[in-house]
């Protein structure tokens, strides 16, 4: 592969900082790294660690992207939507990890198990899609592939990190009041109190009760997988875990598929480990799925709600939402490009 110059945009936050790592542990060959920050940062003197040396943060600006060929972006929609035009104007092609860009027609949603060969369609911005849309979907593909799907329900339990650095140092927070008996008082950034609570609420509400993360699942899943019509029911649940979201997902099919090819095809299948024997108590959960690339999948299981009782199934599956529901899918993006 071809050596690159890449900058990452939003390079001091934790999804950009992971990306930093998933560039070194891939062995992607990156000529120079342009790490970029706001204002706040470069004023700090903050640099970033890659590859044994430091390197310090640059301001995040249209000239910063010269002779940049491939950018990173872990920055917030308004961030991305002002500075990677830009950079696409200056000959970068862009991997974008927010919202801004998902849904816009001409904009390729990847993840790389499903829907690689859409890379070839950019001009000039790649969108990563959500990390629970992500995770959800490199398991539900290979049982797509065999049985054709017609309607996800999914139920997703996200950690506190999903919700960025601020997350992640709150729900730390809240423990240590809990812990020590003390009041733990307004909770930002989520809605409630975390620690010891569960919140049905991640995003806004739109017009008929969705908040815009339930959204995502549907409109991002159907556009990867190009199952415009597919139907889809998501309720997701922020719970006081700190790293990898989990995903109750029953799917249903055209065709009977069952539980021991559904595991069959996983077990093949890109990007996924399965995890499933009930009987010894085995099955996916964060704190052994955190710090690494694969979806683990396991309580497989006829649905019993079903009408034939053989062509919808029911699992469960977890994954690391700042590694391959963010940083890592980015950089295997990036890996097509090079």
């Amino acid at each position: 592969m071809s050596e690159k110059n890449v900058a990452i945009l939003g390079a001091t936050g934790v999804v950009g900082q992971q990306m930093l790592q998933c560039l070194e542990e891939r062995d992607f060959p990156v000529s120079s790294l342009v790490p970029l920050a706001s204002e706040r940062s470069v004023a700090a003197g903050r640099t970033v660690t890659f590859r044994g040396e430091e390197v310090p943060v640059r301001l995040a600006e249209p000239d910063a992207f010269e002779g940049v060929d491939i950018v990173l972006g872990a920055a917030d929609d308004a961030t991305a939507r002002a500075l990677l035009p830009e950079a696409v104007r200056r000959g970068a092609v862009c991997v974008d990890n927010s919202h801004a860009f998902r849904l816009e027609p001409d904009v390729p949603l990847v993840v790389p198990e499903v829907n690689a060969g859409d890379i070839a369609s950019h001009n000039g911005i790649i969108a990563n899609p959500n990390c629970a849309t992500i995770i959800g979907l490199v398991p539900v593909w290979p049982l797509h592939q065999a049985a054709g799907l017609t309607r996800l329900v999914v139920s997703t339990y996200q950690a506190a990190s999903g919700a960025g650095l601020p997350g992640l140092l709150e729900l730390e927070r809240e423990i240590r009041c809990v812990a020590a008996g003390e009041e733990v008082g307004e909770s930002k950034p989520f809605q409630y109190q975390l620690a010891e609570n569960l919140i049905p609420q991640i995003g806004g509400f739109n017009e008929v009760g969705y908040t815009s993360e339930e959204m995502k699942m549907q409109n991002e899943g159907r556009k990867i997988m190009h199952l415009p019509e597919l139907r889809v029911n998501c309720t997701c649940v922020r719970v006081p875990v700190v790293r990898s979201h989990s995903e109750s997902i029953t799917a249903e099919f055209e065709r009977p598929l069952s539980v021991d090819e559904a595991r069959a095809l996983l077990e093949a299948a890109p990007g996924v480990k399965v995890v499933d024997d009930p009987a010894a108590s085995r099955y996916p959960m964060p704190l052994e799925t955190s710090d690494q690339d694969l979806v683990w999948v396991g309580r497989l299981r006829r649905d019993l709600s079903a009408p034939d009782g053989v062509s919808s199934l029911t699992f469960w599956c977890c994954g690391d939402q700042i590694r391959k529901g963010a940083a890592t899918n980015a950089v295997q993006i990036a890996e097509y490009l090079v």
